[in-house]
């Protein structure tokens, strides 16, 4: 067990308890706006299918209902315009970060091979990559990678945390750089819902792909566009030979979506009203924080997308978080996505619009 373990860097938000507990002692309350886990209701048509299909004795199957792959599909074609996308090109998951942390693992990667990830990113990536014997790499622009032993290509556009949107152009090059010398690109678009001052575009779409998904893969989840975390619903969608080795895989793993989330998932893909009144209340959230951030001495970077700003005032992200921590807001440090983030924090705006407003009081 230890051997295992002792691979993976510290839990990172262990760290931060100690600044969660002078937050929680401000007389009105921590305003947690670390995680960023979202806090409205899940809408009310998805808990209906839910409950619909709670009478769901029978085991679930890894690749999903018929269902279900239709309504991904249909999202996939609509949403996405990945107009070649059919049912061999798509598969469900158990939540987004399961497959990230377990990828490099379940495509057979270990020693001597490279898992490359943006210098500035979610730290899973990086563990999955531990988790097999792989070797992390960062990068700031893929194509300047030494393309030998790489194996495994992570794109994650919007960013987490930097909320930076890669171009259509940006994708289009690297795609044909990842393709050129035969490494497998996943492509996390997980935010890809949630642009604000650019319109973010998936490696599926047909001017970036070609029509033709050969060695690309997008990660997809419900979490946030759909408030379903605690579903774990998300899926992935792309090149139908990668697609099919996992599901072998996953086949004799067990890794299955439950029967009841998959159906909650057909009804949540197939309404666009809940999507567009979240988002309602995202941005203004993030309008409130922004302003007072900024007038707070706060300079804000990317965030053009996702659900955080990334925000600095050129001090060590500690100090910033502990200087935060004394008004009862708790951030994360941007160290906990990368050396280059060290002067930086992540702010999420998926708060309550009461304690968005305590927040902004208290940055006044």
């Amino acid at each position: 067990m230890a051997a295992v373990s002792d691979r993976l860097p510290v839990f990172p938000w262990d760290k931060l308890e100690p600044y969660k507990k002078t937050a929680a002692a401000h007389p009105d309350g921590i305003v947690d706006l670390s995680v960023g886990t979202p806090v409205d209701p899940v809408p009310e048509l998805i808990q209906r299918a839910l409950v619909a299909a709670a009478d769901s004795p029978g085991y679930p199957t890894v690749w999903g209902t018929p269902a279900l792959r239709d309504a991904i599909t249909g999202w996939l074609r609509g949403r996405l315009g990945a107009s070649a996308a059919g049912h061999r090109n798509v598969l469900p998951v158990v939540g987004s970060k399961e497959l990230v942390a377990w990828l490099p693992t379940q495509l057979g990667l270990g020693a001597g091979d490279k898992v490359a990830y943006p210098r500035l990113a979610y730290p899973t990536y990086e563990v999955g990559a531990r988790l097999c014997g792989a070797e992390p790499v960062v990068y700031d622009d893929p194509t300047d990678l030494d393309p030998a032993g790489v194996k495994l290509l992570w794109l994650n556009s919007p960013s987490n945390p930097t909320g930076r949107v890669l171009s259509k152009e940006d994708l289009v090059r690297i795609v044909a750089w990842a393709r050129e010398h035969g490494i497998l690109l996943f492509s996390d678009e997980c935010y890809l819902e949630l642009g604000w001052e650019a319109e973010p575009v998936s490696v599926l779409h047909d001017e970036v792909c070609g029509g033709s998904y050969e060695g690309i893969v997008a990660v997809h989840s419900l979490s946030k566009r759909s408030n379903l975390a605690g579903y774990r619903a998300a899926f992935i969608a792309g090149d139908a030979d990668v697609l099919g080795e996992l599901l072998q895989i996953r086949k004799h793993g067990g890794m299955m979506t439950s029967a009841p989330v998959q159906a909650a998932t057909v009804v949540a893909l197939g309404d666009d009203a809940h999507v567009a009144e979240q988002r309602g209340r995202y941005a203004a959230r993030r309008e409130a924080l922004r302003a007072a951030l900024e007038a707070h001495g706060f300079r804000v970077e990317h965030s053009e997308a996702s659900l955080y700003l990334w925000v600095t005032r050129d001090e060590p992200c500690w100090d910033t978080v502990a200087r935060l921590a004394e008004l009862g807001i708790l951030v994360a440090p941007g160290d906990f996505y990368g050396e280059a983030g060290a002067e930086f924090v992540r702010v999420a705006f998926t708060a309550t619009d009461e304690r968005v407003a305590a927040a902004v009081k208290r940055l006044g």
